[in-house]
């Protein structure tokens, strides 16, 4: 199958805000207040979550679909810990990111446990953002 691109283009409103656009979408990133923000909207680890979910999400019907049964709803909880000190550089120890990531998935379905066990391996191993966090990508900043 051939690959697909997607990007987006942001610029700057300030020290914490960014506008993302793509598709015709704007999406504003900012910091909490506690963090020198304005509040404006979700940070980017936040985003991070919230991409998570809404893979998960899509990927989860999608496979309940070609499994067979109804998934008629899904309810998503997630939650990470983040240790700001390397992003704030107060220590150059440990990572910038999260040291972990919970996710909690409860499926509306009559799927019995063994389909369901089956199902969240499927979701787990086929949802792309999940990928991305769990292993390695290239990733290269340039100046432009």
């Amino acid at each position: 199958m051939t690959s697909i691109k997607f990007g987006v283009t942001a610029k700057s409103e300030n020290n914490t805000k960014t506008i993302v656009e793509t598709r015709g979408f704007k999406m504003t990133i900012d910091e909490p207040e506690t963090l020198g923000g304005t509040n404006g909207g979700a940070n980017p680890v936040e985003y991070i979550l919230a991409a998570l979910s809404g893979c998960l999400n899509v990927v989860g019907h999608l496979i309940a679909r070609e499994m067979g049964f109804k998934l008629n709803g899904l309810e998503l909880v997630l939650e990470g810990d983040l240790d700001p000190a390397k992003f704030t550089g107060k220590s150059m120890d440990g990572r910038a990111g999260y040291s972990e990531i919970r996710v909690t998935l409860k499926p509306d379905t009559d799927a019995d446990k063994e389909t369901l066990d089956k199902w969240i391996k499927a979701v787990e191993s086929r949802c792309p953002v999940s990928d991305n966090i769990s292993n390695p990508t290239p990733l290269h900043i340039v100046l432009g």
